[in-house]
């Protein structure tokens, strides 16, 4: 008898386990279960939107898996480039110059894992 396939655990999970088991689960069940599987904003949106939010605030640690996360939800790289440099203008050109930074690493880290397959 073969062994049930388990979920690979959430990025929350693989950070912080046992150490904040409350913010893992929060993040999992609410953040990530309830919130993000809401009708009213399509996943594509909803992450252009907190690509937005993140790239507003400066938070660009939190970037490297959005930016992943909305290409897997639909986003071009294009929209995300073109999102980071309207937000130049709003959040502030160092904000957007260092989510650029980032949106270069990871987008261009998946272009070229693309153009390998």
């Amino acid at each position: 008898m073969r062994e049930q396939e388990q979920p690979q655990p959430s990025g929350a999970r693989r950070m912080f386990g046992d150490f904040a088991p409350a913010l893992v689960g929060y993040t999992d069940a609410v953040l990530f279960g309830d919130v993000w599987k809401r009708n009213e904003l399509s996943a594509k949106d909803r992450s252009l939107v907190t690509v937005a939010a993140l790239t507003t605030m400066g938070n660009t640690d939190q970037l490297v898996f959005h930016l992943g996360f909305a290409k897997e939800n639909g986003n071009s790289e294009e929209e995300l480039i073109e999102a980071i440099t309207h937000l130049a203008f709003y959040a502030g050109w160092p904000k957007a110059m260092a989510a650029m930074a980032v949106a270069k690493q990871v987008l261009g880290e998946a272009t070229e894992k693309e153009s390998q397959s």
